[in-house]
C-alpha cells in the first residue's frame, strides 16, 4: 500500500487512497475525493451508498433521472501494480474509460522507449515505486474520459468507491 501512496503523490493526485478494487475482473487501486457537500447531503437524508448493479439500468429511463442520487465521490484516477511494462495496456484497458490510470512498476524497471511510447500513445501513465522510497514519474497519463462519455457502469463504480470510502475510519471522524 505505501507503494501505491507513494505513486499517487508522485502523480498530483490529491485524494484517498482506496487499495484493493476489484471489478469486472479488473484488479486496481482507486484515488477518489471526498464532495463534502453531496456526502453530507446524503447522509442527511439516509441516501446510502446504491451497490446493486441492477438498480442502475432504472437510471437510463428518463422518467427515473429525478431519482438518481448525486454522487458523493470524484475518481482522480486508477492505480494498477504490475511487475512488467508488457503488461501496463492490458492493466488499464477499461480503467481508460473511466479515469486516468497508471501502471505502477517495481523501482528496478529499465526503461525501455519503445514501450513507453506505446502506453503514451493510449495515455497510460507510468510511475516507477518501491514501498521505501519516493516514487518517479516516467510518464503522465492522460484524462481521456471525455472521448468516451459517461457510463452507467462508471456511475455505479463511484458508487462502489463511496461505501469503501465510507468504511475508512478518518472519514466517519470527519463527516
Amino acid at each position: 500500500m505505501q507503494q501505491l501512496q507513494h505513486a499517487a503523490r508522485a502523480l498530483g493526485w490529491d485524494g484517498q487512497l482506496i487499495p484493493d478494487v476489484e471489478v469486472l475482473g479488473a484488479k486496481f487501486a482507486a484515488v477518489v475525493r471526498i464532495r463534502q457537500d453531496v456526502h453530507q447531503w446524503r447522509s442527511r437524508h439516509g441516501w446510502a451508498p446504491e451497490l446493486n448493479p441492477a438498480w442502475f439500468r432504472s437510471w437510463s429511463e428518463p422518467s427515473t433521472h429525478d431519482h438518481v442520487p448525486v454522487p458523493a465521490v470524484d475518481l482522480l484516477g486508477a492505480l494498477v501494480p504490475v511487475a512488467h511494462p508488457r503488461f501496463a495496456l492490458r492493466a488499464c484497458g477499461t480503467l481508460l474509460t473511466l479515469a486516468p490510470c497508471a501502471v505502477v512498476l517495481p523501482s528496478n524497471q529499465p526503461y525501455r522507449p519503445l514501450r513507453m511510447l506505446e502506453l503514451d500513445y493510449y495515455g497510460v501513465g507510468v510511475v516507477n515505486a518501491a514501498p521505501e522510497s519516493p516514487a518517479e514519474l516516467v510518464l503522465a497519463p492522460e484524462d481521456r474520459t471525455a472521448e468516451f462519455g459517461s457510463s452507467l457502469f462508471g456511475r455505479w463504480l463511484l458508487e462502489v468507491l463511496y461505501s469503501r470510502l465510507l468504511e475508512l475510519p478518518q472519514l466517519t471522524e470527519n463527516a
